[in-house]
């Protein structure tokens, strides 16, 4: 192995995945899981002609990092490689793909649709690969596409099915999944084992070297003192206490702390309530609420102007499509209020003092000299644009030589970045034409960033895997990493209970592998049974549900202002995704703006966005479906369903209590141009 470059921990950890054995590698951020796994993919593929492997992972950005960092350089040379994710055309023939290839790197997701769907070409089987490689493997639970994959795979397995892959899933951390005992924390390991058919494996007799190999930074946490006065917060709450009064709830609905995420899950819930008793008023005075609650998380997170201008961008809006007197109130509510919420967030004497301390902690690491180099991580992608400009705008840090970027999950919208925009930022990072990255969590995990000497975590409430995760980042020599926080606040006690999550995931996985093979082995195979059944139970539960009601007897209303708008049967799904609208009268409802994402797909193109006529409520948006059927895409979150049995919800098209048939395009066809087909 000293050929290949692995240290002996790592040579340590693959020992049983050569033997053939399903293994969860366990390794820290930074220990090297993903060359471990290369070369166990090598000899996989050494050892076993005709051996065909399969890379997952749950983030489209790993599969070209994986494929060119790790996977080309080592095995292209020997073996044919691809890497497909769900911007390359590729996807849309995986079948032969995976047919012509010894190694895929994919999404997961690529692979569980290649399952699902039987048209030639496209189609794969489980048995066609002998080796599945899974990163990140700790999000093979619940309702997650690993966990979907590898439920067919414990299907099929205890179905008797020998021609199965073997499985090699890598993790820095499990977690205890919420549970705070030693037994709930090794139910919790050994679910996660069961879930990937594996046993889980770290480092023992080099376990002095790999601590070496990856240092623990020095963790402080920068304190700050509560704001003495906070003149435009407690007037964003008398805002808000006058909309509550106008409400007129009653004590049914006790109010918890303004500013708060608890009281943000209040809101929702109240704005759900609303909507579905038919009550505009309390759904609308819930929806403003979360705005203001909003604006109180930033002003507790940034600039005071950052909370105002969310407010100001909000109710730029609302002039041209207020209906009713509630919108009147509401609107007038904030107008009335504007220009002192203005001036009181441009009060620099009541600043944010956290921003201060953050200052002071990116100034203390990056006045030491050019090399440094950190990650400031925050919690949404508004904070991180806040966080961006403060940094830009700032002289002090500006001296020090500070170059900042964001650094977010790709996707559409302002606050997206696109794949190639996330490549290009990490290449500059690495390059140090940047040196400081301001993050969500997606430089967390799994990323392929530089070691840094800083990393903070700023007004964050995360797992204990998260933690970790972030904490790993900090691998360069006499690395910090600082916790900025108020005094008693809750980030400081998540960190200290995350401390002590840590410890506990890290003992029940050492009671896990003390456990003797045959006791081992009866829990997983309990655990998959039982786990086998409620799938099945719940898949039955969900095909009675699909057909509770009778499509046509179900219409959809906007979720705003309650205008009926469509009939369920109306509704059409295309391959098994985009839920569109096939009556022509439904256009009529909405109007369109903006410009359509310059993107382009195998029989589909985005369009503009389209919302309600009457409100301006965003309901989706167009596509163009085969360069011929103009369709309207619609998100049934922005709906309500009125049934036979009352208003409903649903956050997904898949929760809907009524069944969705497939769009028939030579039926659209004839009946879009009946001409053409006389």
């Amino acid at each position: 192995m000293a050929d290949f470059g692995l240290y002996e921990y790592q040579e340590e950890v693959v020992q049983r995945a050569l033997r053939g054995e399903n293994v969860i590698i366990w390794l820290p951020t930074g220990g090297g899981k993903t060359r471990a796994a290369v070369y166990v993919a090598k000899k996989h593929l050494e050892n076993n002609p005709g051996a065909k492997v399969a890379v997952l992972v749950n983030k489209v950005h790993l599969v070209d990092q994986h494929y060119n960092n790790e996977f080309k350089p080592y095995l292209g040379r020997d073996y044919s490689l691809v890497s497909i994710s769900g911007d390359c055309d590729q996807k849309d023939f995986f079948g032969c793909e995976v047919k012509n290839s010894d190694l895929v790197i994919c999404t997961a997701q690529i692979l569980e649709n290649a399952l699902t769907n039987q048209e030639e070409g496209k189609h794969v089987e489980l048995s066609q690969f002998t080796l599945l490689i899974i990163d990140e493997c700790h999000h093979t639970h619940k309702e997650g596409v690993y966990n979907k994959i590898m439920g067919r795979y414990v299907a099929q397995k205890l179905k008797g099915e020998r021609r199965l892959p073997q499985i090699l899933g890598l993790t820095a951390s499990p977690g205890t999944g919420g549970a705070k005992s030693i037994k709930g924390a090794v139910e919790h390991v050994l679910q996660i084992c069961a879930n990937l058919d594996s046993v889980i494996v770290s480092s023992k007799v080099y376990a002095p070297e790999l601590k070496k190999k990856v240092p623990r930074p020095r963790k402080r946490f920068d304190i700050v003192d509560r704001r003495p006065q906070d003149p435009f917060g407690d007037h964003l709450k008398f805002m808000m206490q006058f909309i509550h009064d106008f409400m007129a709830l009653g004590p049914d609905f006790p109010v918890r702390e303004f500013g708060s995420q608890e009281y943000e899950a209040d809101v929702v819930i109240l704005e759900k309530k609303g909507v579905t008793d038919r009550n505009r008023l309390l759904a609308q005075c819930a929806l403003h609420l979360r705005q203001y609650n909003d604006a109180l998380l930033i002003n507790d997170t940034v600039l005071m102007v950052d909370a105002f201008r969310v407010l100001e961008s909000y109710y730029s809006t609302k002039t041209s499509t207020a209906t009713d007197g509630t919108d009147f109130f509401l609107l007038g509510l904030y107008q009335e209020n504007e220009v002192e919420l203005r001036k009181l967030a441009g009060d620099a004497q009541f600043e944010n003092p956290k921003m201060e301390k953050l200052q002071n902690t990116l100034l203390e690491q990056f006045d030491q000299g050019e090399h440094s180099r950190g990650i400031l991580f925050s919690k949404t992608r508004k904070s991180t644009h806040c966080l961006y400009d403060w940094v830009s705008n700032n002289p002090a840090l500006q001296r020090a030589g500070i170059k900042a970027a964001i650094l977010t999950g790709a996707g559409n919208g302002i606050n997206y970045m696109t794949q190639n925009e996330q490549k290009d930022t990490i290449r500059n990072f690495r390059l140090g034409s940047l040196n400081l990255l301001i993050s969500t969590s997606v430089a967390e995990e799994g990323l392929d960033i530089p070691e840094c000497n800083l990393v903070v975590r700023y007004g964050l409430l995360t797992n204990e895997i998260a933690q970790q995760q972030a904490s790993g980042r900090a691998r360069a020599s006499d690395s910090v990493y600082s916790v900025v926080a108020q005094a008693g606040g809750r980030e400081v006690r998540r960190e200290l209970l995350n401390e002590c999550l840590e410890d506990l995931t890290g003992r029940a996985i050492g009671e896990v592998q003390r456990m003797e093979p045959r006791e081992f082995q009866m829990k997983i195979t309990d655990l998959q049974t039982e786990a086998l059944l409620s799938r099945q139970l719940a898949e039955q539960l969900k095909i009675k549900k699909r057909s509770r009601f009778s499509a046509a007897t179900v219409q959809l209303s906007c979720r705003d202002c309650f205008v009926l708008v469509a009939f369920g049967n109306d509704i059409k799904v295309i391959e098994n995704a985009h839920h569109v609208n096939i009556n022509p009268d439904f256009e009529r409802y909405y109007k369109t703006g903006g410009q359509p994402p310059l993107k382009t797909f195998e029989d589909w193109e985005p369009g503009r966005v389209i919302s309600c006529a009457a409100c301006g409520k965003q309901w989706g948006r167009e596509m163009v479906y085969k360069e011929i059927a103009l369709l309207p895409i619609l998100a049934i979150e922005n709906f309500a369903m009125e049934t036979p049995e009352g208003r409903k919800l649903a956050n997904k098209w898949k929760k809907v209590e009524f069944t969705v048939e497939e769009f028939n395009f030579n039926t659209y066809c004839r009946d879009k141009f009946p001409d053409m087909f006389d």
